[in-house]
């Protein structure tokens, strides 16, 4: 008969930046000073409404959430720039921009969009989170079929930017 060994435990240590972008949970309730959400359960909400434990000696504290905080710092995880945008399509790309960045904040009070500066047929869009760019650029071309899209990464362990180019075809 065999004897088999009992693996050993494999400790992997997080780096600096995966611990600060997934840290361990803060005790207690946590309200955004600016935009009113609320941390608990490792995460930010919108509201108090899944939550179960509410008694009276819970610790409650006030700090700025981490889109505020980007916002307020001019930093952004995703940046799309379209160029050559027609002019007959300016108000409809920009309503589906707003549309879909709401109902990302919907889902998530940390998807947000930053900024959006339009420029001489060009339009540069700021997001607080990478996905949501990546999600808005592939919605924008899904809905202009003439347009081409080019996704490139930050290359750097502790960046997590995205800059997406969009051009539309003539």
């Amino acid at each position: 008969m065999a004897m088999i060994q009992k693996s050993k435990r494999l400790e992997i240590k997080a780096s600096r930046t995966d611990w600060h972008e997934n840290q361990k949970g803060k005790q207690g309730i946590i309200f955004c000073a600016l935009c009113n959400a609320v941390y608990y359960k490792k995460s930010w909400h919108h509201n108090l409404r899944y939550y179960k434990n509410l008694h009276e000696d819970l610790k409650v504290s006030f700090a700025t959430c981490p889109a505020c905080t980007a916002i307020k710092n001019n930093e952004f995880e995703g940046r799309l720039i379209i160029s050559n945008v027609p002019k007959n399509i300016t108000e409809h790309l920009e309503n589906l921009v707003h549309a879909f960045t709401h109902r990302a904040y919907q889902k998530d009070p940390m998807d947000r969009l930053i900024a959006m500066k339009k420029t001489n047929g060009t339009m540069e869009i700021t997001t607080t989170e990478n996905q949501l760019a990546v999600k808005l650029a592939k919605k924008i071309g899904e809905v202009f079929k003439k347009a081409t899209i080019k996704i490139s990464y930050s290359h750097s362990k502790k960046d997590k930017a995205v800059d997406i180019r969009m051009e539309f075809l003539a």
